[in-house]
């Protein structure tokens, strides 16, 4: 049975590339990707996080390297791009994560606010796709972008964010559309609330203690909020041959939030 689940989940000889790589969610599944035989391109502006990330998985004897990248410039898109085609010469895994939060209502959001929210979670998932499913085309492959449960019902003081995340939503059906074709798959991560410094930094932003806050977020059926594994192992599922005829969905992971 081991074997059986092992040769469903496996990723081996794929390469895999991980934006907002360097910490929470990105470097979690980063780290799995890698356990479960992937070479992993780890993407983010934090060089330093970055190269301390793919460091760790390279110190446990598998094939990780980081890039610095910012999403939102269509330059360094490109060379990404071309860094992969040159190492690899392939690309099987494009997992779309990195994000911002802004905790504002429309009024109060200014205006480079609202951009920096969209531009990183939807620009970005839009140039870097562009640039790599070229890529992706010549052997198939998958495609995870973050969303959030913001992707499917609205929240306070989140504007732009839940502006954004719908949009990754929806984005990620007309890729699904338009690059099936290709035999690549398309599907849409929707983590609830996540032990993160991205949720960190809505405590703050809202002026709200953190411990309280964090309880509040894990008042939810199953009692807890999320892991950065548990978005994780949602990721890798959507990846493996596991999943091989999903596409154009989206998979909520929230502890029964939504519920």
């Amino acid at each position: 049975m081991n074997h059986i689940a092992n040769t469903l989940l496996s990723l081996t000889d794929k390469t895999a590339v991980v934006t907002g790589g360097s910490a929470g969610i990105g470097a979690a599944t980063a780290r799995l990707f890698a356990r479960m035989g992937a070479r992993v391109f780890i993407l983010d502006v934090n060089e330093k996080a970055g190269e301390e990330t793919a460091g760790s998985i390279r110190g446990q004897g598998l094939d990780a390297r980081f890039m610095t990248c910012d999403v939102t410039r269509e330059d360094h898109c490109q060379r990404v791009a071309e860094e992969v085609k040159k190492e690899f010469g392939r690309l099987d895994i494009l997992f779309n994560n990195a994000g911002v939060i802004v905790r504002k209502n429309v009024t109060d959001l200014d205006l480079p606010e609202w951009d920096a929210v969209v531009d990183v979670s939807m620009k970005g998932v839009f140039l870097l796709s562009k640039h790599l499913i070229p890529l992706m085309k010549e052997n198939g492959g998958a495609i995870v972008n973050t969303g959030s449960g913001w992707s499917l019902k609205g929240g306070d003081n989140a504007a732009a964010y839940c502006a954004a995340k719908a949009g990754v939503l929806n984005l990620t059906r007309a890729m699904a559309i338009d690059y099936g074709k290709f035999n690549i798959r398309v599907n849409c991560i929707c983590p609830g609330d996540t032990e993160t410094d991205l949720l960190r930094s809505e405590a703050r932003q809202l002026g709200e203690d953190e411990t309280e806050f964090f309880k509040e977020a894990g008042d939810r059926p199953l009692g807890r909020m999320g892991t950065p594994e548990d978005i994780a192992n949602g990721v890798l599922f959507l990846v493996s041959p596991m999943s091989e005829w999903i596409s154009g969905t989206s998979l909520l992971v929230d502890g029964g939030g939504m519920a």
